[in-house]
């Protein structure tokens, strides 16, 4: 675990929100290997609860901006919450996740696959046609059951809890996760 690399990060992250609330702030992004291409997830929390979670799964832009731009739609875009405002910002708790490139599993059916997922280790990408969710490893804490993280993941994906069909596409990642001391 690189510590240097959440002490970076965090606050990055942190500034990108401030400053979309008209709060200004900055952060060190002199980094050279923000200029990497990365895929990463920004959670943010307040008291334990989800307040917002966007993500990229593939990686498409430099790690800095990808932090930023997350940041900024867990903050304000998020569809299942009101956007941030700058009063809830001491209160919100960041988390940056990044992932591994996604490798696609191999598997004969749905028993198979559920054989295959590693509780705690994996996030798992679930696609089927047009239907497509995600879970970061994380979820696990909530969901240890393999079948029943499998269950979320297709209501996520808007199919029914027992949908199988074999063109269904499972793929693994794993993630490096940083997350900010508490702010109470």
């Amino acid at each position: 675990m690189h510590t240097d690399k959440g002490a970076i990060l965090l606050p990055v992250a942190r500034a990108a929100i401030s400053n979309a609330l008209q709060l200004p702030m900055t952060a060190d992004e002199s980094a050279p290997w923000l200029a990497e291409q990365a895929a990463c997830f920004v959670t943010l929390s307040q008291r334990g609860q989800l307040r917002g979670c966007i993500g990229s799964l593939q990686a498409h832009r430099s790690l800095l901006a990808d932090v930023k731009s997350n940041a900024v739609s867990a903050a304000l875009h998020d569809p299942r919450f009101m956007p941030l405002t700058a009063d809830e910002l001491g209160i919100t708790e960041i988390e940056i996740s990044l992932l591994t490139p996604p490798q696609v599993m191999q598997f004969q059916d749905e028993a198979d696959a559920l054989s295959q997922m590693r509780p705690g280790v994996d996030g798992i990408v679930f696609e089927y046609g047009h239907h497509r969710s995600t879970f970061l490893p994380q979820v696990w804490e909530q969901l240890p059951d393999p079948h029943q993280f499998m269950v979320h993941l297709k209501r996520k994906a808007g199919l029914p809890a027992d949908f199988w069909d074999k063109n269904v596409t499972l793929s693994r990642y794993s993630v490096s996760k940083y997350k900010e001391n508490s702010h109470g």
